[in-house]
């Protein structure tokens, strides 16, 4: 009789090969669930069967513990940066490892080895139906960078999905006919090492093809899960939504290459072009120039001679320093940490040999801006200064150098500075999906315009749209949503909020988001209260909702049962020394002051204050409306709602809540509050209105 397939030794034996194999994958945060079936050279539906069996879990979630249990004991036995662990351990981005870890472990990263912080108990019950328990347990600390990025009323929720190896589906399903995805290309080479120049040829050709306005090209994000695929042509571009795909190998023998690619035709899975290379180093530049022009003669996009001669252009004449160029981009594309300072070297050995090559200059700048960008204290804003500008120097229209002096202007959050970098970088790269997700990160954030933010977003979407998992795809229909609501679109954020729910029901903001959705759509305020406070009690370090719920009775003039949860949150606030909402302490002053809370009141409003004087956002009249109203200085607040009345691409929060804030209440008597409040609305929904009728004429939603 043959044995039992899944007895307890066999599948001790399999969970053993299973967590050996993403131990040594765990720093590749493309290995998932496909990737680990074919390494055990098993179907995906029997891994998913086996180690469901075996853990009760499901592929997805096992890798991911895997990762975190390689990050605990990281975290305890050496004393580099969470930051620097989560990308050890594969996770695209540190604030989604943060995210998993307290999950898993029931505290922050941060926290492995201390104390636990205890929570503060509330003073009273919730009144009504919904009860709120006073013995909570003991819950970490929330991350800062975690409260940031989920403020509904304008923060962008995923921000960090410009850095995460992500990509969100399209909105129409429509098959462009100019698309094109340029898969992997494969190392024929014995030789390992010279995987290297492979993947540059791939690159080579990829970053050709993206100056082309007329062709849409998926990044390079997208394609990388293809790598080592099985999955037949049409199956891939039916995934991607390309109407071609470019397949191609080589190696590199001595002073030789040797390149095979072609051309498909997805629909019908047909060759349109094909050509073997064997050709000496020296010819490099001009093998991918000749695939270039052959590709484009076939598919038959417009050219102009600008991208002509952006694609002709090369970016040194030196083949060393392209060669260390090319070693270096291997490791810089990851975006690890150890990956990052890796490339710098080697870019700067290319410097060396070709003291004029701009394309290695801009990938240093942007190498330290990674490495900084987790970093409380900034050590590398000088170098990626200095890198960018000789880049510019050298090539002021190479799509990396603006993209280059965009990111310096970040780092010192000089955003509106970085603007028209990144809006030139577009203009001569207008495949970029890193510039794109950078101006809809901008736009979301840093200088608030909600059709800019759905534009590009929109935008960055055609490019990126090959999920790895589930929990990714749910994080993108998160994005998506939310960039929907905040122009109003609110069906559409309903659809897409809960596909991310169906992909990732533990996606703890999506029901975040979602309860404002369902407010834009029925106001229904005490339905929006309870899911609020559903989702709040599932983790009462949450002060992101504290904040929200305690708003909510505010507008309601509940200013006790307000009070109890603002009280949380400022405790909340203090305790962890966090400096967040600072637009929300007009309201929470008002809240004390009803209260009888005149020092705490008085110091919340120095703060609101402070915060309107320095605010440079197209709000800024709307809080110096509040200010005024506050000091007594009605005529001064109505001029600057006024003023408000006149900007454009303001967040659909606003129309729905700002009638509503108590602290407006004496403007409401002036004779001219009415019709402001009216041509607020108006002039959103005539922005709405363009917006709608452009993307519909677009295709787009």
């Amino acid at each position: 009789m043959n044995a039992m397939i899944d007895s307890k030794s066999d599948r001790g034996d399999f969970l053993s090969k299973a967590t050996a194999v993403i131990v040594e994958q765990s720093s590749n945060d493309q290995f998932g669930v496909s990737e680990l079936a074919e390494v055990l050279s098993m179907s995906r539906s029997n891994l998913l069967r086996k180690i469901k069996k075996a853990t009760g879990l499901s592929a997805s979630q096992f890798i991911r513990q895997v990762r975190l249990e390689i990050a605990m004991d990281m975290l305890k036995e050496t004393s580099i940066s969470v930051s620097e662990i989560s990308y050890k351990v594969g996770f695209g981005s540190s604030s989604y490892f943060i995210k998993c870890f307290r999950e898993h472990y029931g505290y922050s990263p941060g926290e492995v080895g201390s104390q636990e912080v205890e929570n503060t108990e509330p003073k009273k019950q919730e009144p009504e139906a919904l009860e709120i328990s006073d013995e909570e347990p003991t819950r970490k600390i929330p991350t800062r960078a975690l409260i940031i990025t989920l403020s509904i009323l304008g923060i962008l929720i995923v921000s960090f999905l410009v850095f995460y190896k992500q990509a969100p589906p399209k909105v129409s399903d429509a098959l462009p006919e100019k698309s094109i995805a340029v898969l992997p290309f494969k190392n024929e080479s014995s030789d390992s090492s010279n995987l290297y120049f492979v993947n540059g040829l791939m690159e080579s050709t990829l970053n050709n093809l993206q100056k082309i306005r007329d062709l849409r090209v998926i990044s390079r994000s997208s394609v990388e899960k293809y790598r080592n695929t099985t999955k037949s042509i049409p199956e891939i571009a039916e995934e991607l939504n390309v109407s071609y795909l470019v397949e191609g190998s080589g190696q590199k023998v001595g002073d030789q290459v040797l390149l095979n690619i072609q051309l498909i035709d997805a629909s019908g899975d047909r060759h349109l072009w094909s050509a073997q290379y064997n050709r000496e180093v020296v010819d490099i530049f001009a093998i991918q120039n000749e695939v270039a022009t052959k590709i484009v003669n076939s598919v038959k996009p417009i050219v102009t001679p600008a991208e002509l001669r952006q694609i002709q252009k090369k970016p040194t004449e030196n083949l060393l320093a392209y060669d260390y160029y090319l070693q270096a981009l291997d490791h810089f594309y990851y975006r690890t940490k150890e990956g990052l300072e890796k490339s710098i070297p080697l870019f700067e050995k290319a410097i060396k040999e070709d003291p004029q090559f701009a394309l290695a200059y801009a990938n240093v700048a942007i190498a330290y801006y990674f490495l900084d960008i987790y970093q409380a204290e900034k050590q590398y804003t000088d170098k990626i200064n200095n890198y960018a500008d000789k880049a510019l120097l050298y090539d002021s229209r190479l799509p990396e150098s603006l993209l280059a002096k965009a990111f310096y202007y970040m780092h010192t959050n000089e955003y509106r500075l970085a603007l028209p970098h990144l809006e030139k970088a577009l203009e001569y790269n207008p495949n970029s999906s890193a510039v794109i997700q950078t101006l809809a990160d901008l736009y979301s954030q840093y200088i608030p315009n909600t059709s800019k933010y759905l534009e590009y977003a929109l935008k960055g979407i055609q490019l990126d749209i090959a999920a790895n998992d589930s929990i990714q795809k749910s994080y993108i229909y998160l994005h998506l949503s939310n960039a929907l609501a905040q122009t109003g679109f609110v069906d559409e954020a309903l659809k897409y909020i809960n596909k991310s729910i169906e992909h990732h029901p533990e996606n703890e903001y999506s029901p975040y988001l979602k309860a404002y959705i369902l407010y834009a759509k029925d106001r229904d305020i005490e339905r929006t209260k309870e899911l609020l406070v559903r989702e709040w009690q599932k983790d009462t370090t949450r002060l992101d909702i504290l904040q929200e719920v305690a708003k909510l009775y505010y507008f309601q003039q509940d200013y006790e049962t307000a009070f109890f949860y603002y009280d949380k949150f400022v405790k909340g606030k203090q305790r962890y020394g966090l400096d967040i909402y600072p637009h929300e302490n007009a309201k929470i002053g008002i809240v004390y002051q009803k209260m009888g809370l005149e020092k705490e009141a008085e110091d919340l409003f120095k703060t609101y204050s402070d915060y309107c004087e320095g605010d440079q956002s197209i709000y800024k009249s709307a809080s110096m409306a509040v200010k005024y109203v506050h000091e007594g200085k009605n005529d001064l607040a109505m001029e600057q709602l006024k003023v408000f009345a006149t900007q454009d691409n303001v967040q659909y929060w606003i129309v729905l809540f700002m009638e509503m804030d108590p602290i407006l209440a004496p403007l409401k008597s002036h004779p001219d509050f009415d019709k402001t409040m009216q041509k607020i609305e108006e002039r959103f929904w005539k922005g709405h209105n363009q917006l709608r009728a452009s993307l519909e004429e677009e295709g787009v939603i």
